[in-house]
């Protein structure tokens, strides 16, 4: 029995639709434990190695720029990116742990050009960390 192409319309839209909703409530990575973590020390090079490729220079996507602590700080063309003292809340880590809705904000995207990888727990523990201690 061959599938027909309404059936199979059917079956990658509810697969997509679990996706979606496996992704919305996964839980996020914890955040670090470690103390005292600063953008120069811990982040800048979390961001050079998975995000400035694309968010630096004239044409950063979003407008936002990664490459430094007021780029991150300012946030996109539609405003900040973290909520200070608050990472569970912020959209940086929504997108970093892929747990957004709209996957076209997935950092790094999912099979990118560039080969970047996402994002792993701990360092995704590690942001949340930065956030929670006042992203300095």
């Amino acid at each position: 029995m061959k599938p027909t192409h309404l059936a199979m319309a059917v079956i990658a839209a509810a697969m997509s639709f679990a996706l979606t909703a496996a992704a919305d409530n996964a839980p996020l990575p914890p955040a670090s434990t470690k103390t005292g973590v600063t953008y120069a020390t811990d982040m800048k090079p979390i961001f050079d190695a998975s995000c400035v490729k694309c968010h630096s220079g004239d044409r950063a996507k979003a407008r936002l720029h990664m490459d430094t602590l007021e780029g991150v700080l300012k946030g996109t063309k539609e405003g900040s990116i973290l909520k200070t003292g608050d990472s569970a809340n912020s959209f940086i880590i929504k997108c970093v742990a892929h747990t957004t809705e709209d996957r076209d904000s997935w950092m790094p995207p999912m099979n990118n050009k560039a080969g970047i990888k996402p994002l792993t727990p701990e360092q995704i523990g590690l942001v949340r960390a930065w956030i929670d201690q006042g992203a300095k």
